[in-house]
């Protein structure tokens, strides 16, 4: 099993826990906005760590990213498998050309 994957697991295990025990079901009861809020600022953290070209934190802000993408995915009922197809569907076709079909 895939390291996001069993991070996956574990949100959704917490996800059932009391909010006053578990940071993951207290962001969760706060709603998607919360969740999408918090995705955000870590996204920032991650880019000023990028933009300083601090490697522990770009490694670790990538961390929190992921941690907080995961869970507001789950907030709004997706699942990362959701994620992946897209991804999978998008492997061989130039960003370029992907990008355009949007339109």
């Amino acid at each position: 099993m895939h390291t996001l994957d069993m991070l996956n697991q574990t949100i959704s295990t917490r996800a059932n826990e009391s909010a006053d025990t578990s940071y993951t079901a207290s962001l969760l009861a706060k709603g998607t906005q919360k969740c999408a809020q918090k995705l955000g600022e870590e996204a920032v953290e991650l880019v000023i760590g990028a933009v300083a070209n601090n490697h522990d934190e770009i490694v670790s802000e990538s961390a929190d990213l992921l941690y907080h993408w995961l869970v507001l995915l789950k907030s709004c009922g997706i699942s990362p498998d959701e994620v992946y197809q897209k991804l999978a569907e998008r492997q061989n076709i130039s960003g370029l050309v992907e990008k355009a079909s949007r339109k």
